[in-house]
């Protein structure tokens, strides 16, 4: 049971959380209690014991989707529990994921190092079941060489992922513990990604009153669900290779890279837990295959590294911020970085009218991207003066970057420390309905509408790191002496390694054999002798019966 929990509680974490840990250690399968006070404990410490204490974890994932995000409530076995909890996304799904975990305090020896590549991670409505595919290698015993192996996406609607390969290397010593350099070495690389090639969660406008609105959406050349037309999806199918017709891909290699260490303290021989997320990307799609479509081009790569000395002062956080410039046809628009982390670019359906504006007479029937008409020649065209009024906007879509969330907290158990925790990503795409598609629906629905349609996320980051007071000891050392069992319960004394020699005892031994040969000889005798008839009993004569003849003399 504890080997078949522990990949997909590793998993899940990945899934469910790009939030730093605030204060609490890796979970871990729990120690079982003995059912009585006075019995011996489970297991004793390992002979010779490591000195070393550190825990630790990375996790890098190339990209997450959000269905519906925050619009699905939190269970809780807790009453009132569930209404403090985040609620969660009706579908999440990750892909390209790599984890590294170190933990010296863990019950099960090879849950003290996991490293694991996985293709995917899957959470339905806060639920995450295990995904086949993932490449997992733990410690105990240590693993000289890591596992390699590679990966086939299973058939899906949502995305298209070229190849992926993944690497997984676990070390942790049975005398050094987790003094081996790399505790925990984790990555993941896909040659193309492509996604989202329709938005399932749009709502359904086909009874819309507004009689504009209404015309406006049966010019279009496709469903609302698929941005009037520009994407390609319909009816399940999967998104195209190449990227075309999809909200977002990347054709080139992307690669991710999650890793837990020991490193040197500068002026002492104590070791220090660090923890480092590293993301490798290049060109990012948007709309590709349509005059509207965006690139975005990445400056400088995101590197998350936590690194947890045992001590608040000497603790660090280094994040290298990417910077990201958004273009079109090899025009720079704008740029994405920690002075301006976000950009919205509605999404507009041309209304009746449109056509009879100078300069839009040739207008395609299709969505107004960032405020940007295509013209029947190819060319764009923004929108100008009385344009504006003959365009609804019923969707953004929302480009940003996380900036850097981390936290510190002092902890006395399972020893006394400084754990640090800090989360990015690298960018979020949103899909946000807007107060005319509200205006559009019932007003149930339009109550009902949650915040944001989809959600895709590129190059989530997570990193921890939490070391003993002072900074990891290296070493080992014998197990200390058990004290009795609670309840009064005393070491009985053992026995003496050799008994103590006595002519009495040991000649007792060839009389018992001289016995049990004459009791068998007794029933042989007794069986082999011949068997004599007992003379019958005299009873008083039957006249019936004939006189007996008188014996002869």
């Amino acid at each position: 049971m504890p080997r078949t929990l522990a990949l997909p509680v590793t998993a899940a974490v990945l899934v469910l959380s790009a939030a730093p840990a605030a204060g609490q250690t890796i979970p871990t399968t729990p120690i079982p209690e003995p059912a009585d006070p006075g019995q011996a404990p489970i297991t004793s410490p390992p002979n010779p014991m490591p000195k070393g204490k550190a825990v630790g974890e990375a996790g890098t994932a190339l990209g997450m989707l959000r269905l519906l995000p925050e619009a699905v409530p939190t269970d809780a076995i807790l009453p009132g529990l569930d209404e403090e909890l985040p609620r969660q996304s009706v579908l999440e799904g990750g892909f390209g994921i790599s984890s590294a975990q170190a933990n010296s305090e863990s019950y099960l020896t090879y849950e003290r190092a996991i490293a694991q590549a996985s293709p995917f991670g899957l959470s339905v409505a806060g639920n995450a079941p295990q995904t086949p595919g993932s490449l997992v290698q733990t410690a105990l015993p240590d693993n000289p060489e890591p596992v390699t192996s590679g990966f086939n996406a299973p058939e899906n609607p949502l995305l298209n992922v070229g190849a992926l390969n993944g690497s997984a290397h676990a070390r942790w010593s049975p005398t050094e513990g987790p003094c081996v350099g790399t505790i925990s070495d984790a990555s993941t690389s896909v040659a193309s990604i492509s996604l989202l090639n329709v938005i399932p969660t749009m709502p359904d406008l086909s009874q819309v009153a507004d009689t504009r609105l209404k015309e406006g959406l049966s010019s279009l050349p496709g469903p609302l669900a698929s941005l009037g037309g520009l994407l390609s999806g319909s009816g399940g199918t999967k998104p195209n290779a190449d990227g075309t017709g999809s909200v977002l891909s990347m054709p080139n290699t992307l690669s991710t890279r999650s890793a837990v260490q020991l490193v040197d303290i500068p002026g002492t021989d104590r070791k220090a837990v660090q923890s480092t997320s590293t993301l490798q990307a290049a060109d990012i799609n948007i709309l590709k295959g349509t005059p509207l479509g965006l690139t975005i081009k990445v400056a400088s790569q995101p590197t998350l590294k936590v690194t947890s000395t045992g001590d608040e002062a000497t603790s660090t956080v280094e994040y290298t911020a990417p910077v990201l410039s958004v273009e079109r046809n090899g025009q720079k628009l704008f740029e994405l970085d920690a002075a301006n982390p976000t950009k919205d670019i509605p999404i507009g359906i041309p209304l009746p009218g449109l056509e009879d504006v100078p300069g839009f007479e040739n207008a395609k029937d299709l969505p107004v991207i960032g405020g940007v008409a295509e013209l029947a020649n190819g060319l764009l065209k923004p929108l100008t003066g009385a344009a504006n009024g003959f365009v609804a906007d019923l969707g953004v879509l929302r480009l940003s970057i996380a900036g850097l969330d981390q936290k510190g907290t002092h902890l006395e158990d399972p020893f006394k420390g400084f754990q640090l925790g800090a989360s990015a990503r690298l960018l979020d795409l949103q899909i946000l309905p807007t107060k005319a598609l509200k205006d559009a629906l019932p007003a149930e629905a339009a109550e009902n509408l949650p915040s944001s349609l989809a959600q895709l996320s590129l190059g989530e980051q997570v990193a921890r790191a939490y070391a003993p007071e002072g900074g990891v000891e290296c070493g080992f050392t014998t197990p200390p002496q058990q004290s009795p069992p609670p309840g009064g319960g005393e070491q009985q004394p053992g026995g003496p390694e050799k008994l103590a020699y006595t002519s009495a005892a040991y000649s007792s031994v060839p009389l018992f054999w001289t016995g049990t040969a004459m009791l068998l000889l007794g029933v042989v005798l007794v069986a082999g002798l011949p068997h004599r008839r007992r003379p019958a009993p005299v009873t008083a004569a039957d006249p019936r019966q004939p006189s007996p003849r008188p014996r002869d003399e």
